[in-house]
This record gives C-alpha cells, sequence and structure tokens, in this order.
C-alpha cells in the first residue's frame, strides 16, 4: 500500500479529525499490526474488537476507526456509523487512485479456480494482484485492494456473499472493468430461498461494471442463458451450448492435464490446463474471455492457461504411499459434487475408486434430497467404495443403495472414518476426499497422513 494521508482517508469516510499524517497499510487484527497502521475496529456477531483499540495505539497504530462513538477522547481515533461500510469505502477511494483493468469474479461454484485461471492469464501480459486464498468477503476484498502498488497493471478479485445486497457492496468497493459469474447453482439456497434470487445476487456485480464493460457469463447454465443486459457487452462461454460465443471441443485428459481447442470468432485455438474435470474447462474458457477482453489475443491468452497452478485444497492430487489422494475439502455443492464423480470416473488407478464425502451444507429444504442424488451419481459413477460421515451424509448412503453400491458406510464422526481408512487402504487406491469447508474434511487426510 502506498501511503494515504488521514485527512483523505476521513474524507473517504465520512468522518471529522483534526489529526495529521499517513498510514500505508491497514489491519483488522492486533494479531497482525504493523506500526503506523490504521487499526479498523470491526463488531460482529461473536466479536467487538472495540475493546482492542487502547492495546492498538499502544502497540503501535497510528490510527484507529471506531463505530461507537466517545469510545475514547483522542485525536487519533476516527469516528463513523459503520465501520464495515468505512473499510469498504476506504477501500474504493484507494482502488480509484489506480489506473488499472480491475477484474470481479462470483459465482456458486468455481469462482476461485476461475479467479486464479483468469490471473495466470492476464499475467503473461500484467503484472496482476489477485485475491489470495478465498479472501473475498467484506472485509478480505478491501484488504486485497490494499495491497495494490503502482506497479500493478490489473487485478482480479473473488466476490462471495451469503445474503443479498453484500455482492452489490464489494462490487461498488472493487469497480471491476470486467464482470465475471461462473454459474447460478444451489449454494446459499437455504439464506436466500431460490436459485432465482441466487442470480439475483450474483448479477449484483453489474453494479459496479461501466455502461459498455464485458460481462462474461456460461451459457450452459439455465439461468445465466437468460440474462439480456443492453448497456454492458455480454460475452457467452460453454461447451454444451455451440452458439456461445468462446467454446470447447476435442478434450483429452492426459495423466493430470487436459488439453482441448477454444473456438472463438470462427478461430481455433489450442489450450492446455494441469487439471482434471469439465468443470474446470468452463473456468478456464471464463479466464480466456477475460484475456481477450483486456488486450491479449486468444492465442496468447488460450496458452497462457497453462500456467494456471491448482490452489489450496482445490482438487489437489498427491501421491502417498502408493495411493492417489485428491484433496478436494475447500467447499462442495451438488455441481461440484457431481463434476468430482466424473472427473474420478475418467483418472486411471490400479485399485479401487473410493469416495470419502461429508455434508454439503447451506442447502435448505433440498438438503436431503440433494445428498441422497449424490450418493445416487456415486453408485452410477463406478465408484467402488463411498464413506461418508456428517449428520446430512446418511442421505448419500441412501442414494448409493438405492443406486446398488454394495460398499457403502457412514460414520458418526471423523475418528471412526479415519481408523477404517486406515485398516482398509491400499496400494493403487484412489481416493477422493471432498465436503463443504465447514465440516473440516482436511483433517481426515491430517490424521491419515499421521497414522497410516
Amino acid at each position: 500500500m502506498r501511503p494515504m494521508s488521514i485527512q483523505q482517508a476521513a474524507k473517504a469516510i465520512g468522518a471529522n479529525t483534526n489529526a495529521q499524517g499517513t498510514f500505508q497499510e491497514v489491519s483488522t487484527d492486533t494479531r497482525n499490526l504493523p506500526k503506523g497502521c490504521l487499526f479498523v475496529a470491526r463488531k460482529g456477531e461473536h466479536l467487538d474488537s472495540h475493546q482492542f483499540i487502547a492495546s492498538a495505539l499502544e502497540q503501535g497504530a497510528a490510527f484507529a476507526l471506531a463505530q461507537e462513538e466517545q469510545y475514547r477522547a483522542d485525536d487519533r481515533i476516527l469516528y463513523v456509523k459503520s465501520t464495515r461500510q468505512a473499510l469498504l469505502d476506504l477501500a474504493r477511494c484507494y482502488r480509484s487512485q489506480f489506473d488499472i483493468k480491475v477484474v470481479g469474479v462470483t459465482g456458486s461454484v468455481g469462482k476461485t479456480t476461475t479467479k486464479e485461471m483468469i490471473a495466470a492469464v492476464l499475467s503473461s501480459k500484467y503484472k496482476t494482484l489477485k485475491n489470495e486464498g478465498n479472501l473475498n468477503t467484506e472485509v478480505g476484498l478491501p484488504m486485497t485492494l490494499f495491497r495494490l502498488t503502482p506497479e500493478h497493471q490489473a487485478a482480479v478479485v473473488e466476490m462471495g456473499m451469503d445474503s443479498l445486497g453484500e455482492i452489490e457492496d464489494l462490487t461498488l468497493c472493487a469497480q471491476p472493468d470486467v464482470g465475471v459469474i461462473t454459474n447460478v447453482g444451489v449454494s446459499h439456497l437455504e439464506k436466500l430461498g431460490s436459485r432465482e434470487n441466487i442470480l439475483r445476487a450474483k448479477l449484483e456485480i453489474t453494479r459496479g461494471l461501466r455502461n459498455g464493460s464485458p460481462l462474461i457469463l456460461c451459457k450452459d447454465n439455465d439461468l445465466l442463458k437468460t440474462v439480456e443486459i443492453p448497456r454492458l457487452k455480454v460475452l457467452f462461454y460453454g461447451i454444451e451450448d455451440q452458439t456461445a460465443d468462446i467454446t470447447a471441443q476435442h478434450v483429452q485428459e492426459l495423466g493430470r492435464e487436459t488439453s482441448f481447442m477454444i473456438h472463438y470468432q470462427g478461430q481455433w485455438f489450442p489450450a492446455r490446463i494441469p487439471c482434471l474435470g469439465i468443470h474446470n474447462i468452463y473456468d478456464a474458457l471464463a479466464a480466456f474471455g477475460v484475456g481477450i477482453s483486456l488486450g491479449l489475443s486468444p492465442a496468447q491468452a488460450a496458452q497462457a492457461l497453462a500456467d494456471y497452478v491448482p490452489a489450496g485444497m482445490r482438487q489437489r492430487v498427491v501421491e502417498y504411499k502408493g495411493m492417489t489422494f485428491v484433496e478436494d475439502c475447500y467447499n462442495a455443492s451438488p455441481d461440484s459434487m457431481e463434476a468430482a464423480l466424473h472427473t474420478m470416473e475418467q483418472m486411471a488407478c490400479n485399485g479401487r475408486k473410493i469416495a470419502v464425502f461429508s455434508d454439503m451444507l447451506e442447502l435448505g429444504d433440498i438438503a436431503q434430497e440433494s445428498h441422497r442424488q449424490v450418493g445416487l451419481m456415486a453408485a452410477q459413477s463406478g465408484v467402488d467404495v463411498l464413506l461418508a460421515y456428517g449428520p446430512l451424509s446418511k442421505g448419500y448412503l441412501q442414494g448409493a443403495q438405492e443406486g446398488g453400491l454394495a460398499q457403502a458406510l457412514w460414520f458418526e464422526d471423523r475418528d471412526s472414518l479415519v481408523r477404517h481408512l486406515q485398516e482398509q487402504l491400499k496400494p493403487g487406491d484412489l481416493v477422493w476426499f471432498k465436503a463443504s469447508r465447514g465440516m473440516q474434511m482436511e483433517r481426515v487426510i491430517e490424521q491419515l497422513r499421521a497414522h497410516i
């Protein structure tokens, strides 16, 4: 972050102060408090960090931002109605100082992989900033923007949400030049009530787009293909629907990579990504669309996809004591479970194909049926063994048994699941671990590695 005056910050967030000076870092956590920073106190459901303001100033913070008036008489403390909104407003002000191209990415599933692929493509031409991990919230996105420097020429920011209005706040903060919506599924159905409301929430990304900006959408998604926004340049990509602006054909999965041909404006461009699964090709097509929208040639955008590196716990393939583990523990939904099973079906192995699944969260009224359907898909996909834990995961077994899968077991807790895996796994087995982030499936892998 380059230096920002406290007077400039006060103007951006609507605060009054007589303080003078500058800061060049922003922190919301006293455990990571650079000297001379602006400390932003946040008031959440479980924690109110206003209690740490005095400590933050004593530790070396130059200024603090609070929403509790008269918390303490100190010129270094700026007061606002909402520190949540002030953080977004401050980040917007800081972002506006840079003449760069910003890409906003959202969607029910695949947005982090798409963000990483976009960053790989843009990095072939531009110095590119991206969210680290899944810092895609009302705190994570502003903190990403504060990392902008004069060296950056582009930025890719992921936008997550739990309810209506959240993506609108993020897009108005980031002011993207290009918007991407990967799909509209059933994640967050519990809170939003319908897929139509999820579509409304995702389309909030357009509020921050200027007239004529590219909006890149998947035409194979039943809801996104209906989107018409005349003031924007809508660019569709797809695989099933070959009428889309950007399509893929001639898909080949070899080892741990996928090659395919991208069709755009009557021409074909070879592409390769270091991962498997049709869902990853969709993400690659979106990244290609961003590349050509921001000045890359089609050939350059397609070639740059090979530089993508899978992030975090997303379909990370690891060889371990003669077995193949696919660590896919970041998140789960019916769509991503189906994609995982399809990819697993295509992978070669010398032993058994074992699906280790736990609950898909935030599905509301469709949770029970969704788990049953995934279990049925597992039986039909050629999985040899299905192992599950978690209260909702009993639905997997119901579906698996209906589909005729003989080896399907449910465990009350992670420890019993791990013990079974320790006893049963053999060299040559392919084991795919997947669940919603809240189920902490990575702990199963950690325990397994420690004792197998």
